[in-house]
Order: C-alpha cells, then structure tokens, then sequence
C-alpha cells in the first residue's frame, strides 16, 4: 500500500477533520469575543442593564459574580483536557438525563465541545488585545460622537484584530492538531481511519501519511494568517 492509496481510503476522514476545523472557528470565535466581554464585564446584556429604570437591574448589571462566573468558565475550559470535555459532552446526556445516545450525536457532541474549549481560550486572547487599547482612544471617539458600539467595532475591534492575529494563529494551528482527539468518541476523522488502516496492514505507513496531512494543512493555515497579517499591515 502507498501513500496515494492511504488518502484514497481516508478521504472521508480528511473531509471530516476539515468540517471540524471550520466548524469550530466558526462558532468559537464569535462565543470567544462574548466570554471576554463577559470576563470584563462589558457584555451587552449586562451593559444594557446600567441604563434600565429599576434599581435592582442596574445593580444587576454591577454584579461582580456575573464575571467571575465567566472567569471560572475559562478556567474550567482551560484547565481540564480537551479529550475529557468530549467525553462529558458526549457521554453527559445520557448519565445525567438518561438521554439515548445515537451515532448521529457524535458529530455534535464533537463541535460542541471543540467550540467551548477555543472559545475560552479565544476569549483570553481577545480580553488581553481589548485591554492593550489606550485609554484615550475611547475618550477622542466619545468626544467625535461616536457611540460605545460603534466606537468599539469601528475603531477598537480592527485594531485588536491585527495585534492578536499572532495568538490566533497559533490557536488554529493546535486546532488543526486537535481534531485527532475525535477518535476518542469514535468519530471517523482522519486519525480513527489511519489507525484502522494501519493496524490492518501492520504498517507504519498510514501514519506517515497522516503526518504530511497534518503538515500541509498546517501549512496553508499559517501561510493564509500571514497574508491576512500583511494586508493589516496598514494599522501599524
């Protein structure tokens, strides 16, 4: 067997990997701009609040548990494996509600849990590029007239976008790495095909194509976040 024939046989798995990847940037990070909002205490629900009428709202919306609720989320996410929260988002329902479990769960057992776990750390990164922004920047766009949202997604948000571009990229890159760990519901990305193939021909080999896969894809990640970096450049 040789390499052009392993792909042929782990071409679903490839797809499926890839699904993954996308789908999780997809959903985590817009989930990881919330938590960081959240963690500061700027989500706009909350910040909603501060202008209500009642009292008792407008205390709500100072309510510090609400953003160490948040902060105890990220450190949750960031502190336990990413292969055990699969494992909870997946075995969870059916322990806890007695939910039946179905093949067809485990897909978004998989998304669910890969989007919470990046979304935290998506959340960290955006908290630290949100903080790095001067102070006075906030106060010459009060003084232009622009509001908070269109102060943030006008002139803050592309700011930090370009500073935290770096730490994302990183981010995506273990992401590309991390789909492997859907083997461990038994979800038929790539690496669950290449270990079958590979422990049915007794070979190394499946395993060798796995890694070009893994480095390719890794590859047009970080070329594509360095073009994407460049056409930034004009915020320096």
């Amino acid at each position: 067997m040789n390499l052009l024939q392993i792909f042929a046989q782990v071409g679903e798995g490839m797809g499926n990997s890839i699904l993954i990847f996308v789908q999780t940037l997809l959903f985590s990070l817009p989930l990881g701009l919330l938590v960081a909002f959240g963690r500061m205490n700027r989500w706009a629900p909350l910040a909603a609040l501060k202008k209500a009428r009642s009292p008792l709202l407008q205390k709500l919306a100072g309510f510090r548990p609400v953003q160490l609720i948040f902060k105890l989320f990220i450190s949750i996410l960031r502190g336990t494996p990413l292969m055990l929260q699969l494992m909870v988002v997946y075995y969870g329902p059916y322990y806890i509600f007695k939910i039946p479990i179905t093949l067809g769960y485990q897909f978004y057992a998989v998304i669910i849990a890969f989007a919470v776990n990046y979304a935290a750390y998506f959340a960290e990164i955006y908290r630290s590029g949100i903080e790095s922004m001067p102070v006075g920047q906030y106060e010459a766009a009060k003084v232009l007239g622009y509001s908070k949202a269109e102060t943030f997604f006008r002139i803050i948000l592309p700011q930090v976008v370009k500073r935290i571009l770096p730490a994302v990229t990183n981010e995506v890159i273990t992401l590309v790495k991390d789909t492997s760990l859907a083997f461990v519901i038994g979800y038929a990305e790539l690496f669950t095909l290449v270990k079958r193939i590979a422990a049915k021909e007794a070979s190394v080999l499946p395993y060798v194509g796995a890694a070009i896969f893994y480095y390719v894809f890794n590859l047009v990640v970080a070329v594509i976040m360095e073009k994407l970096e460049k056409k930034m450049s004009y915020y320096n």
